[in-house]
């Protein structure tokens, strides 16, 4: 029996919806969740690919982040004085002998430049950054590994379960985190795999510092990241002053707002 046109299109909304929510779904778990045919959500898929709402994967499909995020190049240019200067100030917390880890997104690629030009000696660098890695890459005295997973060329990272796999590995003496927002409720991130990722590295690490400039102030991004009872440290250029006008009142030891 034909279904009704609007209860197929309805049908291919709560499928685009559903991976705009988790970002990757396996086939399997797309059957399941929509009760329906292999043959039927490949054929939604499709259909989906052809409209340019998603991005087909050998086996699954995943939200087309990029269309609803900026690329990394886009994103590079906003806000860069604070963002160079989060930078110096997180190089200072970098010491010899340590194992670092260096979160994805365009603080951290002004953090890896700060360090190749600054080098710090027998330093460990993990990292699901490309152009991180590649900066670093050559630097004497560092040694760098990429934790390995899906990559999505646009935000030139590497993400999903083998990339959370890759990350429960290591054990980390420090980790620099990037988020989208800051409110009083702590910290957010964009998308549900990102954040996911960056709990496990959290919780891998000895310390975790959070490198966020000023633009994300009072903005909730659209999943909780964590609390800031769960935060050693915060990197801003907002003023303790401001932060404080916001709700975000932190110990002294948790902020460091740089100049």
């Amino acid at each position: 029996m034909k279904v009704a046109l609007h209860l197929v299109e309805a049908r291919r909304d709560r499928l685009a919806g559903l991976l705009k929510q988790h970002r990757y779904l396996p086939l399997s778990q797309l059957c399941k969740r929509l009760n329906i045919s292999e043959a039927t959500a490949r054929r939604d898929l499709t259909a989906l690919v052809k409209a340019k709402r998603i991005t087909r994967t050998y086996g699954g499909a995943l939200s087309d982040f990029s269309n609803t995020f900026a690329s990394f190049a886009e994103r590079q240019g906003k806000a860069e004085t604070a963002k160079r200067r989060i930078a110096k100030s997180a190089l200072r917390h970098l010491k010899p002998g340590t194992t670092c880890y260096i979160d994805a997104g365009t603080t951290m690629l002004y953090l890896a430049d700060a360090l190749r030009r600054n080098p710090v000696s027998s330093i460990t660098i993990a990292t699901n950054n490309l152009p991180v890695a590649e900066v670093l890459a050559e630097v004497e005295g560092l040694e760098v590994h990429l934790i390995g997973g899906l990559l999505l060329g646009r935000q030139s990272v590497l993400l999903g379960d083998k990339a959370c796999e890759g990350a429960l590995r290591w054990k980390f003496d420090l980790a620099f985190l990037g988020a989208e927002g800051m409110t009083e409720r702590g910290l957010f991130n964009s998308q549900e795999d990102v954040v996911r990722y960056q709990r496990i590295v959290a919780s891998r690490s000895n310390r975790v510092a959070f490198c966020v400039d000023a633009t994300k102030l009072g903005h909730e991004a659209a999943q909780f990241l964590l609390p800031w009872s769960r935060i050693d440290l915060l990197l801003t250029d907002a003023s303790s002053r401001i932060l404080k006008d916001a709700g975000i009142t932190l110990k002294s030891n948790q902020l460091e707002a740089v100049k």
